[in-house]
């Protein structure tokens, strides 16, 4: 009897997964219709909306993703100076942070404070809309919630995201680099140009492209979570954090599968 109540509760489970990542597929094919089909039917984005949303999630952050990557940066820095100066090798230094900040650690620094920060202020504004009826308010006067709510919120995460991306990158060089001329006495011309030769195009562009679904992901479940909160505050507040676990999960396994997409072939 116990085995069978397990087994049911797992089927139980594992239709409500399907059921959620249908649900979720059917939100963003709706939401990239608003953004990039409905703009040629007559239904205008909207923009004032949309530029408001880049300020507080994109200007916003800056200071929070800068000093994170910039003290990422430093211990990537620290930790491997610490293995290659056994080998006399401590110009490597400059390798090892300028390639793991644009391939990985950039991007993925950037989306899991976004998720944390912002994706979460999208499942609360929505799920408290959804609470409070003003959902069903827009419903009335004609106004599409995923066109009116979700388009903004997503294009901007779309524009900022690689932006901040951009930003985490080159702070966290720069950490290495403050290291390198500080405690490992390497000239600054020879940490750049050993930088420069490290890096590729497709390290800076696979890196990007990251950071660009990314943000569609962190968009796409803080909708999502917000849609679907039931009750009143309680409510809310799983939401928000469920929003957030789901978010970065999906983030690291979406990091992944391009990993192994983008480098499997080196």
């Amino acid at each position: 009897m116990t085995l069978r109540k397990t087994a049911g509760h797992s089927g139980r489970k594992l239709v409500l997964f399907f059921v959620h990542a249908a649900r979720m597929s059917s939100l963003a094919l709706q939401s990239l219709s608003w953004i990039f089909l409905a703009p040629f039917r007559g239904k205008p984005i909207r923009w004032g909306a949309t530029f408001v949303q880049m300020v507080r999630i994109g200007v916003e952050s800056v200071p929070i993703v800068s000093v994170i990557s910039f003290c990422v940066g430093l211990i990537i820095a620290m930790q491997a100076a610490y293995q290659l100066e056994r080998f006399g090798a401590t110009i490597y230094v400059a390798d090892l942070v300028g390639v793991s900040m644009c391939r990985e650690l950039g991007p993925l620094i950037t989306a899991i404070i976004i998720a944390g920060r912002s994706g979460s202020a999208i499942a609360a504004e929505i799920g408290t809309m959804k609470v409070s009826e003003e959902l069903d308010a827009l419903q009335t006067m004609a106004l599409n919630p995923i066109g009116f709510l979700v388009a903004p919120r997503m294009i901007a995460m779309m524009v900022v995201v690689p932006c901040l991306t951009v930003i985490a990158d080159f702070v966290g060089i720069a950490g290495g680099f403050v290291l390198a001329i500080s405690n490992l006495k390497i000239a600054f011309i020879a940490y750049f140009n050993q930088t420069a030769e490290a890096l590729l195009a497709k390290d800076f562009i696979t890196g990007l492209v990251k950071s660009f679904f990314f943000a569609i992901i962190i968009a796409q479940v803080g909708a999502y979570q917000g849609f679907n909160v039931q009750g009143g505050a309680e409510g809310v507040g799983r939401s928000t954090t469920t929003s957030v676990v789901v978010s970065i999960f999906m983030v690291i396994l979406a990091d992944l599968m391009f990993t192994m997409l983008f480098y499997s072939t080196l």
